[in-house]
C-alpha cells in the first residue's frame, strides 16, 4: 500500500468508524457468537499474495463485527466502561504513525517529555497531593502503564525492594545477604481486602510473596478502615509474618466503595515497623476519574493520601481515553528506578548517564513503550477540565436517578449499597435469601439474553446482586429509563 492507497483506505476507514459510532445503538450490545466461530470463517493459512484493501475492509463487518461486544453502546451497563472518544482515536492514529519503542529519552525526546507534562496536568486536575508531581518536593511523578494490573505489579516490585533494603542489614554481603533475603521474602506479605481487585493477588503470585485477604463487610459498606487494618497487621506479626504492601481502593469493583484513607494513614503511623514500612498503593482505576470534580476530592479525603506511596487511575475507563492509558504516580521516583533499572551497554547515552532526563524504562516492567501521552494530551485539550467535569457529573447523575427509581419500586427491588460513581447495586426481593438470589439470577439471565442491554453481577456476603453502570459516553437518560423499564418488565415476568 503506497501513500495514495493509504489515503483512500484511511478515508474509507474513518467514514466507517464514524458510521459505526453514529449507528451503534442499532446493534445488539453483546456478541452472541459461539466459541470457535471465526476459525470457520477464515482460511487455515495466510494468503500467498496480498489482497486489496477493499476486500479486507469488507471482512470487518462480515466476520469481525459479529464477534464484537460493543463497549461504547449506550446500553452497555456491565463491568466498568472502556472509554473512547474521537480525540483519543486521533491520538492513537498519530502514535501508530510515529511508532517507536521509546524506552529512553533519546529514542524520541517528545515521547518522554509530553508524558511527564500531561501526567502533571492530570495530577493537578485530580487534586492529587503535590508529592505525586514531577515538580514536587519528594521527586515523585507519573508514568503511563498498560493497565491497573501492570501498575500494581510495578508498585509491588518497588515496595519489595524498598522493604528488603530497609530490613536487611547493610553489613551482610555475598551468600549471607542472599540467604537473609530468601528468609525475609518467605515472611513478606501483601495485603488487600476481600473487595480489592484481583490484580493485587496476581501481583503477589507473580512475585512469589504471600498474599492475605482482609475481610470487609456491609458494616463498613465494604470499605477498609483503620481498626480492621490494625487487626490484620497484628495477626500477621503474631505469625511472624511481615506485611510490606497494602492496596487501598478508591472505588472497589463490586460496589465502588472507598476505603477510609485517614484512618488507614493513622493506623499505619502507629503500627509502623522499624525500619521497614508498609507501602500503600491506591487503586483508583475506575472511580479515580471522578476526582476531576472537586466535590469528589473532598468526599474521598484525597489530601490525606500524601502519606501513601503510589496512586493509579485508568483514563481508559471513565475519562474518554481509549485503552490503554493507566496512569501510575509514585511519591519518590527513586523507588522505581532502584528496583527496575537494568543497565546494558546498548542503552547508554550521555543524557541518561548524566542524570539529565527521565528514562521511563526504569519505571515499568517492559522495556519498550508506545506514545500513549498523545491521546491523553488530545483529550485534555479537546474537552478541557470543564468538559470532563460535565461528563462525570452527567453520568453520575444518571446512576443516582436509576437508584431512585429502584427505590420507588420497593415491591420488586432493594438497593444493597448506596449508589456511587455511576454504579448502582441492587437485587430482586424474596421471602428469604435463597429466593431473592434465585429471582435475581433469573432476572439477570433474562436481561442479558434479550440482547438489548448488558449488565454484570456480583455476590455480597452470599447475596447475588446486579451491577448497573451508567458511565458510558453515549448513554443518555432515555437509555437508562429504558433499562429500568426492562428490569421492571422482566422482574414481573420472573414473579409470574
Amino acid at each position: 500500500m503506497d501513500s495514495k492507497g493509504f489515503r483512500e483506505a484511511a478515508v474509507s476507514s474513518i467514514d466507517e468508524i464514524i458510521s459505526y459510532y453514529d449507528n451503534i445503538s442499532e446493534r445488539p450490545v453483546k456478541s452472541t457468537v459461539e466459541p470457535g466461530y471465526l476459525r470457520k470463517l477464515l482460511p487455515s493459512e495466510a494468503p500467498e499474495d496480498g489482497e486489496e484493501w477493499s476486500d479486507i475492509q469488507q471482512d470487518i463487518e462480515a466476520k469481525i463485527m459479529p464477534g464484537i461486544t460493543h463497549w461504547q453502546h449506550p446500553s452497555f451497563h456491565a463491568f466498568f466502561p472502556c472509554a473512547s472518544s474521537y480525540p483519543s482515536i486521533l491520538g492513537e492514529l498519530y502514535s501508530a504513525a510515529l511508532s517507536a519503542a521509546a524506552f529512553n529519552w533519546i529514542c524520541s525526546p517528545a515521547v518522554t517529555e509530553l508524558e511527564t507534562i500531561v501526567l502533571d496536568w492530570l495530577a493537578k486536575l485530580l487534586g492529587l497531593p503535590e508529592c505525586f508531581l514531577s515538580t514536587g518536593s519528594t521527586n515523585g511523578g507519573g508514568v503511563i502503564q498498560g493497565s491497573a494490573s501492570e501498575a500494581v505489579l510495578t508498585a509491588m516490585v518497588a515496595a519489595r525492594e524498598k522493604y528488603l533494603a530497609e530490613t536487611i542489614p547493610s553489613s551482610l554481603e555475598g551468600e549471607a545477604r542472599e540467604d537473609a533475603i530468601a528468609v525475609k521474602r518467605s515472611r513478606m506479605v501483601a495485603l488487600a481486602t476481600s473487595a480489592t481487585h484481583s490484580s493485587t493477588k496476581k501481583a503477589a503470585l507473580i512475585l512469589g510473596v504471600r498474599f492475605i485477604t482482609i475481610p470487609v463487610t456491609s458494616e463498613t459498606n465494604y470499605a477498609l478502615t483503620g481498626p480492621i487494618l490494625a487487626a490484620a497487621i497484628e495477626s500477621c506479626r503474631a505469625r511472624n509474618l511481615e506485611p510490606f504492601f497494602l492496596t487501598a481502593t478508591l472505588g472497589t469493583t463490586d460496589t465502588c466503595a472507598v476505603d477510609d484513607f485517614p484512618s488507614i494513614s493513622s493506623t499505619l503511623s502507629t503500627h509502623a515497623s522499624s525500619p521497614g514500612e508498609i507501602w500503600v498503593h491506591i487503586d483508583a482505576a475506575y472511580a479515580g476519574a471522578a476526582l476531576v470534580c472537586p466535590e469528589h476530592q473532598t468526599a474521598t479525603s484525597l489530601p490525606t493520601t500524601s502519606t501513601f506511596h503510589s496512586f493509579n487511575m485508568n483514563m481508559h475507563k471513565w475519562l474518554l481515553t481509549n485503552f490503554d492509558a493507566s496512569c501510575l504516580y509514585v511519591r519518590n521516583r527513586a523507588w522505581f528506578i532502584r528496583a527496575l533499572t537494568i543497565n546494558q551497554a546498548v542503552y547508554n547515552n550521555s543524557h541518561s548517564q548524566g542524570g539529565l532526563v527521565t528514562d521511563y524504562r526504569e519505571w515499568q516492567i517492559p522495556l519498550g513503550r508506545r506514545f500513549r501521552a498523545l491521546k491523553i494530551w488530545f483529550v485534555l485539550r479537546s474537552y478541557g477540565a470543564s468538559g470532563l467535569r460535565a461528563y462525570i457529573r452527567k453520568t453520575t447523575s444518571l446512576g443516582e436517578s436509576f437508584a431512585s427509581w429502584v427505590r420507588e419500586r420497593d415491591d420488586l427491588f432493594e438497593i444493597l449499597t448506596p449508589p456511587a460513581f455511576a454504579l448502582a447495586v441492587f437485587r430482586m426481593k424474596g421471602r428469604d435469601e435463597e429466593e431473592a438470589n434465585r429471582r435475581t439470577k433469573e432476572l439477570e439471565r433474562r436481561v442479558d439474553g434479550c440482547g438489548k442491554m448488558w449488565v454484570t453481577s456480583t455476590v455480597l456476603e452470599g447475596r447475588f446482586a446486579i451491577r448497573m453502570v451508567t458511565s458510558v459516553r453515549s448513554t443518555e437518560r432515555a437509555d437508562v429509563e429504558r433499562a429500568f423499564g426492562m428490569f421492571v418488565e422482566f422482574s414481573e415476568g420472573v414473579l409470574k
